[in-house]
């Protein structure tokens, strides 16, 4: 038996603990940044494999908007926080007033995506950080990098290395309320591949052991 399969009720609780306890953060960030109040929440968190992963962004061949982070630290690995094309674009409405702006425009507005990429980086920091104080290891985001491309060619990176001994990937579902001017929720997930040795020392902080 894997660790995938002895994973219980309480270490996914634990994670969406983690996941609430960083999205509170991110919260009082954007918060910050944007001027009016945001509020966060984790729907869910999930171990999905490759195909289910896919799905949840529309299949392979799906455009999407992806923040990409290497984790780097204690538990090396790769997380994506993507987002559909029109909810990375309600998202930098709301960040910059550009009421028409569009991700899928050209030229790019290179303002905008940096508005993106750095709300991105906010949003997957505090998670990160959170993770980082609940298992007691060193965790750090490197430098954001924003993507607008088909689905499997974004993700084919970060899972080559995840693939060669496991099919599984965390997903943490996102919502994000703005309560600007014009109220809008946005929802994203966020894939959090570790590294295959990083996979299982994170769910053995969680009281999961190799069996």
């Amino acid at each position: 038996m894997s660790f995938i399969d002895s994973l219980s009720d309480d270490q996914l609780d634990a994670l969406k603990e983690v996941g609430n306890i960083g999205s509170g953060n991110a919260a009082t960030s954007l918060s910050m940044l944007l001027g009016c109040k945001i509020d966060m929440k984790i729907p869910a968190i999930r171990i999905v494999d490759y195909n289910e992963m896919m799905d949840l962004v529309g299949g392979a061949e799906t455009i999407i908007v992806s923040v990409f982070l290497r984790i780097e630290g204690d538990t090396p690995g790769n997380m994506f926080f993507v987002l559909t094309p029109e909810e990375a674009s309600h998202f930098v409405k709301q960040m910059t007033d550009r009421p028409n702006f569009s991700v899928l425009e050209t030229p790019c507005d290179e303002m905008a995506f940096s508005a993106l990429q750095e709300a991105g980086n906010i949003l997957a920091g505090s998670y990160l950080s959170a993770l980082s104080d609940f298992i007691e290891l060193s965790i750090q985001p490197s430098v954001p990098i924003l993507t607008i491309d088909m689905a499997g060619a974004i993700l084919a990176e970060g899972l080559m290395e995840l693939s060669q001994v496991s099919d599984y990937a965390i997903i943490i579902e996102t919502i994000i309320d703005y309560h600007g001017e014009n109220k809008q929720q946005i929802k994203g997930h966020f894939f959090l591949l570790p590294d295959p040795d990083s996979f299982s020392k994170i769910f053995n902080k969680l009281g999961v052991a190799d069996q």
